[in-house]
């Protein structure tokens, strides 16, 4: 019976930063507390709530998102949920609202995506609650268990207590029972576990856990490295908001990718070069992805887009890479020379118009993040040999194939084609497989 609310955030269609209520104090007999979330836009006069989902089954507005939380086991059921079953689990994600999950991903249904977390202090600070260190896991509820894995499966104790419970309704004597599918102490082979089917198996969803990896929901992770700026000048840094633009499209459809410029590890610059040939893209992938580490963990985990001044072959491509005699197609390539030039100043107010923006720092935005989307695009399986539409020039066949893999729309639209306009248009969402880059 108590409401929180946060500062209102004006004109900001990305708010990445985050917000929290004060803490509660809960009386120790009670297991439950409900909690709910609304998300509203202000406008003047009237606010309107934000659309989060959908209720049940139903593929109806949700404008408001309602969770039980238990102070037993420090999980939530209701309206967002952890079930390790795929066909039963929450699309979105635990502690992730999706407002597209009512089926209205091109609508203007003020449909938002929203990220929170409930917590609860406890005696010795390592996240697992007294009663299930007492009367689940047997452990010593005033010793920090953080990072223990007596099973030995590669998975530490907190892991496998956040993402390995569920709710268990009993309906024979109608009580609700706290069940976990993975247990800290019994071994699961988590190493060849990918219940999302995203080709992290669970030991890289722990590892990669640190940034928001779900281990029953789709996420992508790349690793952005960019060249110096030239001596004179030469060549450039992507636009700040180049990786939102491309998150969006994902995060509509429930994959949820990870674009690192520097928050996770990678990021770095490259020391300037005027001209780089093919044969140098896998030393630069050793040195600065790797970093001379062939059994670095990240491989197999993060695609790599190197983002060059000029290199002699293509203005963008996929490139395979090797370490210990293994071949992956996880990395892309694209230069600056090219793409600070061609497709911003060539029929200008036509192009203008095409990206709804005047303003150049937007387009430049607008053309990075379509052209690296399209060289990703061939990472996840989208290619002119299931495509006849990718990578052609033929406007007036594939006039309706609205997808950055078009060449048409690479500098324009910021997404792949769900093929609902009609005659050679192509489902590029269909194509796509998230373990392709590892093969």
């Amino acid at each position: 019976d108590e409401e929180f609310k946060s500062d209102v955030w004006h004109d900001k269609k990305y708010i990445n930063e985050p917000w929290s209520t004060p803490p509660i104090d809960v009386p120790d007999d009670e297991e439950y507390v409900s909690i709910r979330i609304q998300l509203w836009d202000s406008n003047p006069g009237k606010d309107k709530l934000c659309d989060l989902g959908k209720i049940g089954g139903l593929f109806v507005d949700q404008r408001e998102v309602i969770l039980d939380y238990s102070l037993k086991t420090g999980h939530w059921d209701g309206e967002d949920f952890v079930y390790q079953n795929p066909v039963y689990s929450d699309d979105s994600g635990y502690g992730r609202l999706n407002g597209c999950d009512d089926n209205s991903i091109y609508q203007r249904d003020r449909d938002c995506e929203l990220w929170f977390d409930i917590t609860q202090n406890d005696y010795d600070g390592d996240g697992i609650p007294y009663w299930t260190e007492v009367e689940i896991f047997g452990t010593n509820p005033e010793e920090n268990d953080f990072g223990r894995d007596d099973d030995e499966d590669g998975i530490p104790i907190e892991w496998e207590h956040k993402w390995g419970h569920y709710f268990y309704y009993n309906w024979w004597n109608q009580t609700i029972e706290h069940v976990w599918a993975y247990h800290p102490f019994i071994f699961e082979d988590h190493a060849n576990l990918d219940p999302d089917e995203d080709g992290l198996d669970n030991v890289e969803e722990y590892l990669t856990s640190q940034w928001g990896s779900d281990p029953f929901r789709q996420d992508i992770f790349i690793e952005v490295d960019q060249m110096e700026i030239g001596p004179n000048g030469e060549g450039a840094l992507i636009p700040e908001g180049t990786g939102d633009l491309i998150i969006e499209p994902f995060a509509r459809r429930n994959i949820v990718f990870h674009f690192d410029d520097g928050s996770m590890g990678g990021g770095e610059l490259i020391p300037f070069d005027s001209a780089t040939t093919y044969e140098e893209l896998q030393p630069l992938y050793w040195k600065y992805f790797l970093h001379n580490n062939a059994n670095n963990w990240r491989r197999g985990v993060f695609r790599y887009v190197l983002i060059l001044y000029n290199c002699t072959v293509w203005s963008g491509f996929v490139f395979r890479t090797e370490a210990n005699g293994k071949y992956l197609l996880d990395s892309l390539q694209i230069t600056t020379k090219i793409h600070e030039v061609k497709p911003l100043k060539r029929l200008f107010i036509i192009n203008a118009i095409r990206r709804h923006s005047f303003n150049r720092e937007v387009q430049r935005t607008i053309v990075y993040a379509g052209v690296i989307m399209h060289e990703l695009g061939h990472t996840l399986g989208v290619s002119r040999g299931n495509t006849p539409g990718c990578d052609s020039h033929d406007i007036l066949k594939y006039f309706r194939y609205r997808s950055c893999m078009n060449y048409l729309y690479v500098y324009y639209h910021v997404d792949y084609s769900d093929g609902s306009h009609g005659k050679n248009d192509w489902d590029d969402w269909d194509r796509i497989d998230l373990t392709l880059f590892q093969k």
